[in-house]
């Protein structure tokens, strides 16, 4: 794949495992080439910490041509919000009614059928206080659980009360 901006290269991470959870020890996402081993990630994390989409990342490439991830170079400021749907037993309509209640509020993401799973690309210019409160309401309606990915300062004031 190639766009305007680069070319695209998938870059693998490792994953700890704890018990079955993660279900992988390796989740590779793609980003674009932005030249000198450094690419800006262009998918939305499933299972890995600390990094966002639209985060800028040093990379290394090994022998095989594999792209494996180091250090952040620059942050997206995105916040990655992971969700397991429970309504319906995270079905593909309750998982696609989830999104679109998240778009509403300018948050993007997708969802995978294995796990019930949604993976949310929270940017800065969302209403932070109102996804908090979707998320915190869907918790307490027991219709998700959600995990933290990767979160901001500012995501954090707005869940502040």
């Amino acid at each position: 794949m190639t766009n305007p901006e680069g070319p695209y290269v998938k870059v693998h991470f490792r994953l700890e495992v704890e018990g079955d959870w993660p279900p992988a020890s390796v989740e590779s996402l793609w980003a674009v080439d932005q030249g000198d081993g450094v690419v800006r990630l262009d998918n939305i994390p499933w299972f890995v910490r600390g990094v966002a989409c639209g985060d800028v990342m040093a990379t290394e490439t090994d022998d095989e041509g594999v792209h494996w991830a180091g250090e952040v170079v620059r942050r997206s400021e995105n916040c990655t919000v992971r969700l397991i749907v429970f309504r319906d037993g995270g079905s593909r309509d309750a998982r696609q009614s989830v999104l679109d209640a998240f778009q509403e509020l300018g948050v993007d993401g997708e969802g995978m059928e294995r796990f019930g799973m949604i993976a949310l690309d929270v940017p800065p210019t969302a209403d932070l206080a109102k996804v908090r409160h979707l998320l915190d309401r869907g918790i307490a309606e027991e219709w998700w659980d959600v995990e933290e990915g990767c979160v901001t300062s500012e995501w954090r004031a707005a869940g502040a009360s």
